[in-house]
């Protein structure tokens, strides 16, 4: 598994509507095949991840900390898998402050990880792409 590193490919992955998401987070998917400027910015092909987590959502940055490895941890477990393509998991809404009072509580952890589980499971984005289509289907 690679790690988006340029703010091109952050932008090329960001691109494009959320494939899955969950009550506070959302995955970004786009192919390898996406070039800047004549170059290409993937060029292994792997699955490659990139976390976005804003200060708006998580103010403190033990939180961001925790959440990113969390993040990270999970995706490696997953990286068989995980489709060759470039996945962006950013941080849509907050962890309620009082619920979760300390940043690194394993409340928190087990919390993050649950959902990042259910986000990274192969079934989340065709079921994401199957009720699009049910909907236009049904107008």
């Amino acid at each position: 598994m690679q790690r988006l590193r340029s703010r091109q490919q952050f932008q090329a992955v960001m691109a494009g509507a959320p494939v899955a998401k969950t009550p506070h987070f959302a995955l970004h998917r786009a192919a390898l095949t996406s070039a800047h400027d004549g170059r290409v910015l993937f060029p292994v092909a792997d699955a490659w991840l990139g976390v976005l987590l804003p200060k708006r959502w998580a103010k403190r940055a033990v939180t961001r900390n925790t959440i990113r490895r969390q993040i990270y941890e999970t995706a490696r477990l997953r990286a068989g898998s995980l489709p060759q393509a470039a996945l962006v998991v950013r941080l849509r809404s907050e962890f309620s402050r009082q619920q979760f009072i300390s940043a690194t509580s394993e409340v928190l952890k087990r919390a993050v990880r649950a959902e990042l589980e259910q986000l990274l499971s192969p079934r989340s984005a065709p079921r994401a792409a199957s009720r699009s289509v049910e909907t236009r289907d049904a107008v």
